[in-house]
């Protein structure tokens, strides 16, 4: 958090989220956006996937972190980014939304990030 208070950019990217509310909310504050890989899935996540729930939609991405951290059904393999619609439904349980809305979400939050930098 020093760094990206220091640096005081107003865009980026949080990548392999698995932090507290506390930080979420710091990274939030200072413009970035937060993206979570197949740790979300994972079934001891669920202290990962409340703090995603709080996390707004136009702030949220997904990842896959290849080659590691391979969602559910694939973990413990080699993670690949065809895997990142496992990580969109995951999401997609935790916001009670459907999946082709998180995946139309994060897409264009990718979009609107790229354009501002």
């Amino acid at each position: 958090m020093d760094i990206i208070r220091a640096e005081q950019s107003t865009h980026g990217i949080l990548h392999c989220f698995t932090e507290d509310w506390e930080t979420a909310k710091a990274v939030l504050d200072c413009g970035y956006y937060i993206s979570f890989s197949g740790i979300v899935s994972f079934k001891n996540a669920q202290d990962l996937r409340d703090v995603a729930k709080q996390v707004p939609l136009d702030r949220l991405l997904i990842e896959t972190d290849s080659p590691y951290l391979a969602p559910v059904p694939y973990r413990g393999k080699t993670n690949e980014p065809k895997y990142v619609p496992y990580v969109a439904k995951a999401l997609s349980e935790v916001y009670d939304k459907p999946v082709e809305e998180i995946a139309r979400i994060t897409s264009q939050n990718f979009e609107n990030l790229l354009k501002a930098i």
